[in-house]
């Protein structure tokens, strides 16, 4: 009897500690393991192994992360030429105000000027900051709109200037007649994108001489003089090898090259070919 009594309770224990521990997994929250990269594996292994504790850390940036990232804000090179209301927010104490209708009202306080903005129902625009005081204008919303029309018409006739590109192109006396208007098509495009050409007339050894590169000088300009010139007039480099460059004409030179060629009867009196490649045909 007393050995079956201790056998119940030695079942009766076992039992209790398996309930026990059950219950105690069953209070702890496995946490399901993140995908991490090889390196962040070997540094939780390497810190597990060292007892210290792991720490989150990004060895590469996926392209998701990358799209997160702030782009930087784009300059425009055109900002600083555009009209633009100020608002309520003066930054200097004392300016000189101009009104809507162009009279000079003098220096007066940056209070003031918000009180007559108010009153009226006009905006502030910024004229000139490098004045002493700095000039503004009082301005209405159809005036702002009038100048900003303006001002791109006025950038449209005069873009802003770039570097100038040059171009090359190599030629020779004995060129043949369709390859030589080829080669100066291709020069006309050039100068219609405001790029300096370089021509370079290669001749062989034993040739006639540079007379015959300076002919073809000439005839490449008398092709396209409507609207190009010389930058650099032609000259021998070293034996055998004469060049030139060749530029846009601005338009007071284009309109003066048309007054001078209506003046001499060019295309009519005088017998002169016109300027274009149908002259390289005759």
């Amino acid at each position: 009897m007393a050995a079956l009594c201790l056998k119940k309770l030695i079942d009766q224990t076992r039992r209790n500690q398996v309930n026990y521990i059950s219950r105690y997994l069953a209070s702890i929250r496995v946490q399901p393991l993140k995908r991490m990269a090889p390196s962040q594996t070997w540094l939780v292994t390497e810190h597990a192994k060292k007892g210290l504790l792991p720490f989150p850390s990004q060895a590469f940036c996926t392209h998701e992360a990358a799209e997160e990232k702030p782009k930087p804000k784009k300059i425009n090179p055109n900002d600083k030429n555009t009209i633009e209301s100020v608002g309520k927010k003066i930054p200097h104490r004392i300016i000189q105000l101009i009104d809507e209708n162009g009279k000079n009202e003098g220096p007066m306080h940056r209070a003031d000027v918000i009180r007559i903005m108010d009153e009226r129902g006009l905006r502030l625009v910024l004229l000139t900051e490098k004045a002493n005081p700095p000039v503004y204008r009082l301005m209405s919303g159809q005036q702002i709109h009038e100048e900003r029309l303006k001002l791109k018409e006025k950038q449209k006739v005069n873009p802003p200037k770039g570097p100038v590109q040059q171009k090359e192109i190599t030629l020779s006396p004995t060129i043949a007649q369709h390859d030589l208007e080829t080669k100066i098509k291709q020069i006309q495009q050039w100068i219609d994108k405001k790029h300096h050409v370089r021509v370079t007339v290669q001749q062989k050894r034993g040739a006639a001489g540079p007379k015959d590169a300076l002919a073809l000088f000439g005839q490449i300009l008398d092709a396209i003089s409507e609207k190009a010139t010389y930058l650099s007039e032609p000259r021998i480099v070293k034996e055998g090898r004469s060049t030139c460059v060749l530029r846009h004409m601005s338009d007071k030179e284009i309109r003066e090259h048309k007054t001078m060629e209506k003046s001499k009867g060019v295309q009519g009196s005088t017998g002169k070919p016109s300027n274009d490649l149908d002259a390289l045909k005759q």
